[in-house]
């Protein structure tokens, strides 16, 4: 449990936060006629609470750092009232809530041009940028070297659950390590579930890959949860051999639903001097 002190300053913080965002907005701004002079700059209280779909009272008790209740509906309500960006929705809820908000898949599929940038500045290390979904949005050369021609792929084969499951390249790719990928992987893909749970596309997904494979459809019940990298991948490229990468994953900061992987190569073996060869042989 929370001490009360410590609450109570999280209290205050939500209060003053939420007080200094409505400040910052005119009525104007948010569709509302300005109506005669105003005490105080920005949206009255009760223009918030009404955006927000709650009541003045209690909006008014939120403000006044009172202990009361608030559900991620209501903030959501509240974010979309007073214009937050993704890092002051990030900072309402944790305030409020103590948790990070649930971030909607973005729909425009944009991938920061710095971001592509440094994933070409990765190489000779394979490097891939994934989404929520776990579908590979941006990659380097190296990555399309080793993985797969991701320019011709599909959408769906995108996916790096997908891929794993219905690719035979991907099993030869792997050979006995790939059970433990596989695994892992659909962990990842349980895990990043427990935030879209419902939704149409991974309701769609979670059945088709059920359908396509058989192991996918074993072990989905399990429920096995996981994050974060696998640590050393021992990769069998058709033309290279045996590369062994140390792996690891970032959280991009001004794109926070896309992570970042790369693999290393590993001191062990000659993986650096197989992966400069890739690169001459596919001049």
């Amino acid at each position: 449990m929370e001490p009360a002190n410590d609450q109570r300053q999280r209290q205050r913080e939500l209060a003053l936060f939420l007080k200094t965002r409505r400040e910052r907005l005119g009525p104007e701004q948010v569709g509302l006629p300005r109506g005669g002079r105003r005490r105080t700059p920005g949206l009255r209280r009760e223009e918030v609470a009404m955006l927000a779909g709650v009541s003045a009272d209690w909006y008014t008790w939120l403000e006044q750092a009172r202990d009361i209740q608030v559900s991620a509906q209501v903030l959501d309500g509240i974010a979309a009232a007073l214009r937050l960006d993704a890092v002051e929705r990030r900072h309402l809820y944790l305030l409020a809530l103590r948790q990070l908000p649930a971030d909607p898949q973005p729909t425009d599929g944009a991938v920061p041009r710095t971001l592509r940038l440094f994933l070409e500045r990765q190489m000779p290390c394979p490097a891939i940028a994934t989404d929520q979904r776990m579908d590979v949005v941006a990659w380097n050369r190296m990555a399309g070297l080793i993985y797969g021609d991701y320019d011709a792929m599909s959408p769906r084969e995108r996916n790096t659950v997908w891929r794993t499951f219905t690719s035979q390249a991907m099993r030869e790719l792997l050979r006995d390590g790939w059970e433990r990928h596989a695994r892992h992987r659909l962990a990842q893909f349980r895990a990043g579930y427990a935030r879209f749970a419902g939704d149409p596309w991974w309701m769609a997904m979670i059945e088709d890959l059920a359908l396509e494979s058989p192991e996918f459809g074993a072990w989905w019940p399990a429920h096995d949860v996981l994050d974060g990298p696998e640590g050393t991948k021992r990769n069998y490229h058709p033309e290279a051999g045996l590369l062994v990468f140390e792996q690891v994953s970032l959280i991009v900061s001004d794109a926070p639903h896309l992570t970042v992987t790369v693999n290393m190569p590993s001191a062990e073996g000659d993986t650096s001097a197989k992966l400069a060869q890739l690169l001459r042989d596919a001049k």
